[in-house]
């Protein structure tokens, strides 16, 4: 049975230069999210979405490999982030921050699976969360680079993107900042921590 990575099937959209922002037009696709609020290092909610976002992925994985012969690497954790004041996020005040926490689902995977993979995690983890959905997202054109090293080092860079970057190409913001979560932060030192910094855009 052949086994999906979408990350070496698209490397335009888990791999790009860790030298500069590239330009890409990312399609619709499916995700498994969760909405919340606040310091992701301590508003127990974030840690709560996650484990529920793969426990229901991991369950559809298993769904599509026994009922669909369809076998796949479950796709990295990404996620959205804003606040009310983009200031807010560039200097790090994680209190005053929103995001959406999400995987990416298969476009072969049904609603039909996706809510017997959410009642199978019920069982294991209790009620669900408030606002658990699979649904499409369109994101289109983007500006994005790889970020090597750690999450709180990324205001530079995002700065940089803000100030100079869409200002000198010609762009202004089209959607909220979102990151795509290459390393294990549990098994990788914060230096080698290895993020998708995305950017929607478009043109003035």
């Amino acid at each position: 049975m052949h086994k999906i990575d979408f990350k070496k099937a698209h490397p335009e959209l888990y791999r790009p230069s860790a030298k500069d922002f590239v330009l890409i037009d990312v399609p619709v696709m499916q995700f498994v999210t969760l909405d919340g609020v606040g310091n992701p290092n301590i508003v127990p909610a974030y840690a709560q979405s996650i484990e529920w976002l793969f426990s229901v992925s991991y369950a559809m994985k298993f769904s599509a490999k026994e009922s669909l012969k369809q076998d796949y690497v479950v796709p990295p954790l990404e996620g959205l982030w804003w606040a009310d004041d983009p200031a807010d996020f560039v200097a790090r005040r994680k209190e005053r921050w929103r995001w959406t926490m999400m995987i990416m689902a298969p476009d072969f995977l049904t609603r039909a699976m996706f809510m017997a993979a959410v009642e199978k995690t019920e069982k294991k983890l209790g009620a669900r969360p408030e606002g658990l959905r699979m649904e499409k997202y369109a994101e289109g054109l983007c500006l994005q680079i790889l970020h090597v090293g750690s999450y709180d080092d990324e205001g530079p860079t995002l700065a940089r993107l803000h100030d100079e970057v869409m200002r000198l190409r010609g762009f202004t913001f089209a959607g909220k900042h979102h990151e795509i979560y290459l390393s294990d932060p549990r098994k990788t030192a914060p230096a080698k921590l290895k993020t998708v910094l995305r950017q929607p855009v478009r043109t003035l």
